[in-house]
Order: structure tokens, then C-alpha cells, then sequence
């Protein structure tokens, strides 16, 4: 059971560049929340005891820079999986987030996605 509070969405096409304060990273986004990431192909060199990393979403059209703090890591052969818990985001993330919400039909037809409710 997983005791994640929002929920997460898959996405694809979305780039990140992270950053440990000792060098600088890229990976992909796997999948997104307002208030989370989980970041895929990062670099195994990438020191994921940091306290706080820094780091730029890239994707659509957009950059989001932004402040998170590693939760669990994954190591694989040459790269990790990270799941990051976003501490400081910019305006508009919670907006793009949304964009990737899916959309559900009610009873009586309307539809409404989970950020209306």
C-alpha cells in the first residue's frame, strides 16, 4: 500500500536537470504531482544523500526551476531512479501539473477533472 497523499501521473517528454551542488545531472520524468517527482535515468554518479537538490523541468514548451529533497533512490547499472518531494516550486507548476490530470465523466455527463473537485 502506498502511503503517497497526492496523486501521481505518468507523464512522457518531460526532461530534468538536477543538480547535487557538486555537479550538474540529466534525467527523465517519469512520472509527476503538485508536490512530487520520480525521476528516471539520473546518472549514478548523482549524490542522492544531498540534502536538497536543485533542478529544471523541461518539457511543452516550459522550464520550472525549482528546489525538492530526495525521498528513496533506485540503483540501477549506469543511472537511478529518484523520488523527489518538491519543496519550493514556481508559479505555474501546480497549473501544468493539472494538465496532465485526467478527466472523468460524472453520472450526469458533465466532465470534470480531479482538480475541480
Amino acid at each position: 500500500m502506498e502511503k503517497r497523499r497526492h496523486n501521481r501521473f505518468v507523464v512522457g517528454n518531460l526532461q530534468v536537470d538536477i543538480s547535487d551542488g557538486q555537479g550538474f545531472f540529466s534525467g527523465t520524468v517519469e512520472d509527476l504531482s503538485r508536490f512530487g517527482l520520480k525521476l528516471n535515468d539520473v546518472h549514478k554518479k548523482l549524490n542522492d544523500r544531498a540534502k536538497n537538490f536543485s533542478l529544471i523541468v523541461s518539457g511543452q514548451g516550459k522550464h520550472f526551476k525549482m528546489s525538492a529533497k530526495p525521498k528513496w533512490t533506485l540503483g540501477q547499472s549506469f543511472s537511478k531512479k529518484i523520488g523527489l518531494e518538491i519543496v519550493k516550486a514556481p508559479l505555474g507548476w501546480a497549473e501544468f501539473v493539472m494538465k496532465f490530470e485526467p478527466v472523468y465523466e460524472d453520472v450526469w455527463g458533465a466532465n470534470i477533472t480531479l482538480g475541480d473537485w
